[in-house]
């Protein structure tokens, strides 16, 4: 990958006559809109986790239709999120984002209300169609209010530890919901988030100037939204269904083609859905690589611990969500202390590789979990130093990943972060449940199942699942590190205030 050199006309900030705009009166307020609604896209891929038994025996469906309900979500919200972030840039990120917000609202009720299992799963697909419009809109909105570096850097520190630390959230309220009030409390607290984010989006969210739109590459959208869609659902259906199996590598296949044909037809087409110049940028492509391999590690901690709390400790709902806070708090305290202070003087890349070494780190303490260890001994340093890792790469690779994104292109980049994210949040579930299952299964081979082999097998499987994550983060510490050029900083991508050309990194 090349580097894109940064021109005055790619910052997000104005410039009229050579002088920067002014900021805007109300960012902060539209900050705390956007991280809303942030904190309730990511909170609700994880929120249903708790309450999966309790709507299982509500609403009376099998095991093996139990995962769809997670799945529809995450499955219409990767494939369509190029298609929002487009959107958002065609008709406008304002309108977007509050179109987005009643949309998921109105999907939510419905899934509160669901008295089939077909309900359902209709109504967590349709929440993921309105995330892939909101989610790319709100983190537009950022980078498009925002434009000096060191507030943008105090906005992207509190919009990153929401970003990483919404699982967890969603792990806590989902178990306090569902443990004293119901499953379907679970699915109705959205109404509660959107009406203050739609509220605060109406008053606070500027109208935007008249502008040419973007035209919509109707060949482009079919190409990446069907190339997307085999790519999670492939990767979601190789736990259950085993990685060789004809149905998991057809559609893993068929992603592959899709997809390279979408990327033939960036490169001819006259108005790309995602023009290349976007994902082809160095610093750009390594911090898309940081979301992802983030993305994989964390949805494989929330899962797979909250496996172990639940099954192997014993722990409730409640208590399972509440053992997650130290890493939720430690994701906050290194998302925000990485754009400010001391930290917030240092380059991109060395808070990018500290995170994903912490991780590794992290992961790797979690590797001796054992049934009946202390949880501050077994569980809390693990979680510390992860918490720590995931908290600075986010804030840090969200931040570059947006940094000099021209702003007709501020949606479908925003998009193309999200989507890494997404994306590598499936891989992540996926890849870490086929391990885990191969690893209990040789664990049992030729052996008589006792309760207590199959304790010692589940453990087996955990510690199989936090060796790989510690592996994937060091392999992100070893990119990164060669990636990205030294001395980096978020100012350097934009360029220096009142449009001058800053020196390369």
């Amino acid at each position: 990958m090349s580097a894109e050199p940064t021109r005055p006309g790619t910052s997000t900030a104005s410039a009229v006559h050579g002088a920067a705009a002014p900021p805007d009166p109300r960012r902060w307020w539209i900050l705390a809109v956007i991280g809303l609604a942030q904190l309730m896209v990511v909170l609700d891929a994880t929120i249903v986790n708790i309450a999966l038994p309790s709507a299982q025996a509500g609403l009376g469906f099998s095991d093996d239709q139990r995962q769809w309900v997670v799945t529809a979500y995450a499955i219409t919200f990767g494939s369509l999120l190029l298609l929002g972030g487009r959107l958002a840039d065609k008709f406008g990120r304002r309108r977007a984002f509050l179109v987005g917000q009643i949309g998921f609202a109105a999907a939510s009720a419905l899934g509160g209300a669901a008295a089939t299992f077909g309900v359902l799963v209709t109504a967590r697909a349709l929440q993921g169609v309105f995330a892939a419009l909101l989610a790319p809109a709100a983190l537009s909105l950022l980078t498009t209010t925002f434009a000096a570096p060191a507030e943008r850097a105090k906005a992207f520190g509190v919009f990153g530890s929401l970003a990483a630390s919404g699982g967890a959230v969603g792990l806590l309220l989902g178990g306090v919901l569902t443990e004293h009030l119901s499953w379907r409390s679970t699915m109705y607290v959205n109404l509660l988030f959107a009406a203050a984010a739609v509220t605060g989006g109406v008053l606070w969210l500027k109208r935007p100037a008249p502008s040419a739109p973007p035209r919509l590459d109707l060949p482009g959208t079919v190409l990446a939204s069907a190339g997307l869609f085999c790519l999670v659902y492939g990767l979601a259906t190789a736990g259950p269904r085993g990685w060789q199996s004809a149905h998991t590598l057809g559609f893993l296949v068929m992603a592959v083609l899709l997809l390279v044909g979408f990327v033939w037809w960036q490169r001819r087409s006259a108005h790309p859905l995602l023009p290349l110049r976007i994902v082809l940028d160095r610093v750009r492509g390594a911090a898309l690589i940081a979301v992802f391999i983030t993305g994989v590690g964390m949805f494989g901690v929330f899962l797979f611990l909250t496996y172990y709390l639940q099954h192997t400790r014993g722990y409730s709902p409640a208590r399972t969500g509440l053992a997650f806070m130290p890493m939720s708090g430690c994701t906050m305290i290194g998302a925000i202390g990485s754009n400010m202070g001391l930290l917030g003087k240092v380059g991109g890349r060395p808070r990018i590789v500290t995170g994903m070494l912490l991780s590794a780190c992290g992961m790797a303490w979690m590797t001796n979990l054992t049934a009946t260890g202390p949880y501050v001994v077994d569980v809390l340093p693990g979680q510390v130093a992860t918490g720590l890792g995931m908290g600075l790469i986010t804030a840090a690779a969200m931040n570059l990943g947006t940094a000099g994104i021209d702003p007709r292109d501020a949606g479908v980049g925003s998009a193309t972060v999200n989507a890494m994210r997404q994306t590598g949040g499936s891989v992540g579930t996926a890849l870490m449940s086929t391990l885990a299952a191969g690893a209990v299964a040789r664990s049992l081979a030729g052996r008589q199942p006792t309760p207590d082999l199959l304790a010692r097998a589940a453990l087996e499987g955990y510690h199989t699942v936090f060796t790989a994550s510690a592996a994937i983060f060091s392999v992100g510490a070893v990119l990164t590190l060669l990636m990205l050029p030294g001395g980096l900083t978020v100012e350097r991508r934009h360029g220096a205030p009142g449009g001058r050309r800053p020196s390369a990194p």
